[in-house]
């Protein structure tokens, strides 16, 4: 039985969209062959942190898609050292992977390190992963892993561009795992 089907997730995708004349802005991303737009209701600033809130839609050639919401709050580390921001975060996502008949979603916490060069245009490295543990898995998803590091650079205070590299893995309950991506990607996140 299918748990998910590209209907349920089209018509999630059109229901989260309505919401999209709120949005602050959005975050799209390219890989050779997957792609993911984020829309974000809420986006932190680049050198002083804040929350970005919002859901995305990710999508690929193997035929797997996935939509996600997320939470993730970040500041300035303490001691005054105003180039470190930290941050923690909640993520939930439903997928399902076409070729393998993989469905099911979960809901996960994660975290992120950016460190700031300043400088005319700043520079930032960033670290930034996410973890779902079978005991907040449904369906088919035992356990799913999200890991990025990116290179990001300040176009205009409300314009950013980052090239990167990202790797999402989902284990099924038979311990089977799937690579939905493990890949170099590039990207902009523009806000309004």
């Amino acid at each position: 039985m299918r748990l998910i089907s590209k209907n349920f997730l089209a018509a999630m995708c059109l229901m989260l969209a309505s919401f999209g004349a709120s949005a602050t802005g959005f975050d799209f991303r390219v890989a050779d062959q997957s792609a993911e737009i984020f829309y974000l209701y809420k986006s932190s600033s680049f050198g002083y942190g804040g929350s970005d809130v919002g859901w995305s839609y990710y999508f690929n050639e193997a035929d797997d898609y996935m939509v996600s919401a997320s939470l993730l709050v970040s500041a300035n580390g303490a001691g005054g050292q105003r180039a470190l921001q930290f941050g923690v975060g909640v993520k939930a996502f439903v997928a399902t992977l076409g070729a393998a008949n993989v469905e099911g979603g979960g809901l996960g916490l994660g975290g992120l390190v950016r460190y700031v060069f300043s400088s005319s245009t700043p520079v930032a490295l960033l670290f930034e992963a996410y973890a779902v543990p079978s005991v907040t898995g449904f369906g088919d998803a035992s356990d799913f892993t999200e890991a990025r590091f990116a290179i990001e650079a300040e176009v205009s205070p409300s314009a950013r561009a980052y090239i990167g590299y990202r790797s999402m893995k989902l284990v099924d309950e038979t311990s089977i795992e799937y690579k939905l991506d493990d890949a170099m990607n590039f990207g902009i996140r523009i806000s309004f």
